[in-house]
This record gives structure tokens, C-alpha cells and sequence, in this order.
């Protein structure tokens, strides 16, 4: 009985882990694709180097605040959420930098 407790406690923690794991990669994936969007948009010229640097801003403001909520160890649910947003947020600025030039020069 012992046996199968204890089993099933290192089942539960380790699901746990890979989850939190597994949220951190997406994460930084999405940290990762908005650097790539950035870098593509000033190579492409949607984004002015002013935008540039005011997203790349963004984008290491982000990165300091995942730091932080790592640094006790636990990343609470509310820094989660705050990060989230600040991702969300950032994403929003990446495309409508992006796109603020609607009229076509031909």
C-alpha cells in the first residue's frame, strides 16, 4: 500500500514538472518568434528603428520579468498572468508596427 502511495506521489510530482517545463518552452518559444518578427520587419522595412528599439525594449522588459518571478524559485500564478499579458501586449505592438503603413507606395 505504502508502495503504490509513494508511486503515485512520484507520478504527481513528476506530471507537475513536465508541466511546468513545458510552459516555460512555450514561453520561450513565443519569446523567441517575437525577436524573429521584429528582426523581419526591420529587414523588410515595416519597422522604422525607432519601433525597433521600442520593441526590443519591450521584449527585454518581458525577459526581466520572467527573471524576477524565477528568482524565489516559484513562479506565482499572478506573475504568469503578468507575463502573459506583457507577451500579449508586446505581440499586439510587433504587428501593428508591422502594418502602420497601410498605404501601398507603388
Amino acid at each position: 500500500m505504502k508502495t503504490r502511495i509513494i508511486a503515485a506521489l512520484i507520478i504527481i510530482i513528476v506530471a507537475s514538472a513536465s508541466t511546468d517545463s513545458l510552459a516555460q518552452a512555450r514561453k520561450d518559444v513565443r519569446q523567441k518568434a517575437q525577436r524573429v518578427r521584429i528582426a523581419e520587419g526591420r529587414k523588410d522595412g515595416e519597422v522604422t528603428n525607432g519601433e525597433a528599439a521600442l520593441l526590443n525594449k519591450q521584449q527585454r522588459s518581458i525577459r526581466r520579468s520572467e527573471r524576477r518571478a524565477k528568482a524565489d524559485g516559484e513562479v506565482t500564478v499572478r506573475e504568469k498572468v503578468v507575463i502573459e499579458r506583457k507577451q500579449d501586449r508586446a505581440s499586439r505592438n510587433i504587428r501593428r508596427a508591422k502594418n502602420n503603413d497601410i498605404e501601398k507606395k507603388d
